[in-house]
Order: C-alpha cells, then sequence, then structure tokens
C-alpha cells in the first residue's frame, strides 16, 4: 500500500515542477498573463495537494518556498507598468 502512496506523491511533484518550468519559460519569454496564471494555478495546486496529504514534509516546503519567491518576482508583473510607446 505504501508504494502506490510513492506514485502518487510522484506525480504530485511532477505536476508541481511542470507548473514551475512553465512560469520561468513565460518569465523568459516575457509572456506577463501566462506567468500570473500559471503562478495562480501553482499555488491552487499546491494547496490542494497539502489539503490531499499527497506531498511529504520535504517536497511541500520546497515547492512553498518556490512558491512564496515567485509570489514576489510575479507582484508587479503586468502589463500595466508597460509603456504605450516604442
Amino acid at each position: 500500500m505504501k508504494m502506490f502512496g510513492f506514485f502518487k506523491k510522484a506525480k504530485t511533484a511532477k505536476q508541481l515542477d511542470t507548473l514551475l518550468q512553465n512560469i520561468q519559460l513565460n518569465l523568459s519569454n516575457n509572456y506577463k498573463d501566462a506567468a500570473q496564471e500559471d503562478l495562480r494555478e501553482l499555488e491552487r495546486r499546491l494547496q490542494a495537494s497539502v489539503e490531499a496529504g499527497e506531498l511529504s514534509a520535504a517536497q511541500q516546503e520546497f515547492y512553498e518556498s518556490r512558491l512564496s519567491a515567485l509570489k514576489v518576482r510575479l507582484k508587479n508583473f503586468t502589463h500595466k507598468d508597460q509603456k504605450t510607446t516604442w
């Protein structure tokens, strides 16, 4: 039985890693809306995974620290601050 829990945790971690990669890709390409949307999805999935007990304590700590760092980095990362003239 415990082995199946391991696979569930690995699958959840892979999904969260994919979201982190998408955010980094969107940041590097300056896709502000997509980066913000992926950040919200990461936060939602992380919360759901924690509530369902799908992550180990170490995984939870890792993803929460990454989430908080990205929140700070993306705080003012919007199109609102973009100049309209080139």
